[in-house]
């Protein structure tokens, strides 16, 4: 039986510390929604940005952080045919957006975590279009991991049109780049990636990168990646840094291209005109991606039995201390919190 309240951790305010473990209302399936009770969720940096970095300074106070989670329905509104009760979910996070190319007001006003409330609560209630089936090789741990950071990796590939024989560049360790590594390799694609570890340089290697670039002793990166492609440069960049545009740009081949996803090293770039017009190359933004994508990707991560790189995993109560962990930066995949 449902019960009436359950736990809910709420910012009060734009801080870690002002994380606070309280009781909401459950609420309840209308028609055409589902109820579903949350087993794990995952924390992406854009719920960093949202709580410690003023990536939405008009947000209403107190909400609840995170997009990303995994649960199981317990509870179908009238007109579900979607979804039945034990079905394993996972809610898409920009809801409504089923296919194609999203409208504005969808990226702007339906995205779960900010500004609709999060996933770091015990249930949570959202139309049966929303949602997807979990992957039937993944526990809910590993199926929380996919929303944002899988998703991501995944449609910038898919935008590059990746192949077998390309070279994918791939910066850092977090969830985007790690799903990015494993999505490349199962094209048959080469594989370079960026970090400022050697230790991590080694697991991602352990992984399947092919080559390993430690951009903290080595800052001219960008030209090791050409001497690594015989001076032919990478076919797609995984651009998570944001700030390091213009060594991505210096690294693509002829005709490449950049998938934009984030914005770890900084908000800010300058880019050299030149390095876009005369190699011909393709930049775009990323924003997650659709359902259906959402759905594609399910279905190769079952076809192939991929499994998440989980970096650690806390209680609900230590929340604040996930928090912690992602913004130190030392983690390598994804922090997960179980409910």
């Amino acid at each position: 039986m449902t019960p009436d309240t359950m736990r809910a951790l709420e910012a009060t305010a734009f801080s870690i510390d002002a994380l606070k473990l309280g009781r909401r209302p459950v609420p309840t399936a209308r028609r055409g929604e589902i109820l579903v009770r949350l087993g794990a969720a995952s924390l992406n940096y854009r719920d960093l940005a949202v709580l410690v970095q003023g990536y939405l300074p008009t947000l209403p106070l107190p909400y609840v952080p995170a997009s990303d989670a995994c649960g199981e329905v317990v509870e179908i509104g009238d007109e579900v045919t979607r979804f039945k009760v034990g079905d394993r979910v996972t809610p898409i996070y920009t809801q409504g957006w089923h296919d194609g190319m999203p409208t504005l007001e969808l990226r702007t006003k339906r995205t779960l975590g900010a500004p609709l409330a999060g996933v770091l609560q015990e249930y949570i209630a959202v139309p049966a279009e929303d949602a997807v089936a979990v992957p039937a090789n993944l526990s809910d741990t590993e199926a929380a991991t996919l929303p944002i950071a899988a998703l991501t990796a995944w449609s910038t590939l898919q935008e590059g049109g990746v192949k077998s024989g390309d070279t994918v560049l791939v910066q850092g360790t977090g969830g985007v780049a790690l799903f990015a590594l494993q999505f490349a390799k199962l094209a048959g694609a080469r594989v370079i990636l960026l970090s400022s570890s050697d230790e991590k340089l080694a697991r991602a290697k352990a992984l399947g990168a092919d080559v390993g670039i430690n951009y903290r002793t080595t800052p001219d990166w960008h030209v090791a990646v050409k001497d690594a492609t015989q001076g032919k440069g990478v076919e797609i960049v995984v651009e998570t840094a944001g700030a390091t545009l213009d060594k991505s740009l210096a690294s693509l081949a002829f005709g490449g291209f950049i998938g934009v996803v984030g914005f770890v090293a900084g908000y800010k770039a300058e880019i050299p005109l030149r390095a876009v017009i005369g190699p011909m190359v393709r930049m775009q933004g990323i924003a997650v991606g659709s359902r259906a994508r959402f759905e594609a990707m399910n279905r190769a991560i079952a076809q192939h039995q991929l499994k998440p790189v989980i970096d650690s995993s806390f209680p609900l109560e230590q929340a604040a201390d996930a928090f912690r962990h992602m913004e130190q930066g030392r983690h390598f995949g994804k922090i997960v919190v179980n409910l």
